[in-house]
């Protein structure tokens, strides 16, 4: 369902701004809605985000290769999220964004690493280890990720038309994950895939802005990209068929947000 809100999401909200406000769009007899609504120093709002989450991995060319054959999947998902807006004007162009939000997320990451027995005798990157039968579950791992996400963004928009205006946005974000397992003394030998709890990213957003008579709707493209490493490596008595087989994790998300100031 989620998927489809994605694909349709844009729509949506243009049909909703057309049908709910007459004169959006109207040239005779137009009003401008919320006049002096931009000119305020500080302004506030939410919104509500359907994102989809997946990794950007780069495998390990002896643990994660088998010649030309990734041994490590991924599959995204579908999920949500909601938060609060602050905004800022500088000028006449440019606003400073700050929009704090939970994003919840739920991925797959598939370890089809059997052939890494072949490493048993030890390497100089791992010890010695006694081979094991991989079972389905041994191989699959669903990595269930909660993120505070605080992205500050700068915003530059172009002038009204009607009562309409695009804007496009740019910035950075912090990003704790709530659920990262990262203190855990457990890993994916006992099942637990752990990842950092703090991380950082960059987004950029590009959207329209919809002036009614007693708020703003801004539906809106996001794309949000890790700068750093997430997985956090297994125990160093671990077999090298899990984080040993990934050298870098960056998750990637892009989202359909709808915003009402």
């Amino acid at each position: 369902m989620l998927k489809n809100f994605f694909k349709t999401g844009i729509v949506a909200a243009l049909c909703f701004a057309t049908f709910s406000n007459a004169q959006l769009f109207r040239t005779k007899d137009r009003m401008d809605n919320l006049e002096g609504f931009d000119e305020q120093q500080f302004s506030y709002g939410f919104f509500l985000a359907a994102n989809n989450f997946d990794y950007k991995l780069v495998l390990h060319p002896k643990f994660g290769m088998d010649g030309q054959k990734s041994l490590v999947q991924t599959k995204s998902a579908y999920s949500f999220g909601a938060g609060l807006i602050g905004k800022l004007r500088l000028n006449d162009y440019f606003d400073l964004r700050v929009e704090p939000g939970l994003q919840f997320v739920e991925r797959e990451i598939y370890f089809d690493t059997q052939s890494n027995d072949q490493f048993a005798a030890g390497t100089p990157a791992n010890q010695p280890f006694t081979p094991r039968v991989l079972t389905e579950a041994d191989k699959l791992r669903t990595v269930k990720s909660t993120y505070v996400d605080i992205p500050v963004l700068i915003e530059v928009h172009g002038d009204r038309w009607y009562n309409s205006r695009p804007y496009a946005a740019a910035g950075v974000n912090w990003m704790m994950n709530l659920q990262s397992n990262s203190k855990s003394e457990d890993d994916n030998q006992q099942g637990i895939f752990r990842t950092t709890a703090s991380n950082f990213a960059w987004s950029a957003e590009i959207g329209m802005q919809f002036y009614f008579s007693r708020f703003k709707l801004t539906p809106g493209f996001r794309g949000t990209f890790m700068i750093n490493n997430e997985s956090v490596a297994d125990n160093a008595e671990t077999p090298p068929y899990w984080t040993s087989a990934i050298s870098n994790a960056k998750s990637r998300a892009f989202m359909f947000v709808l915003k009402f100031e």
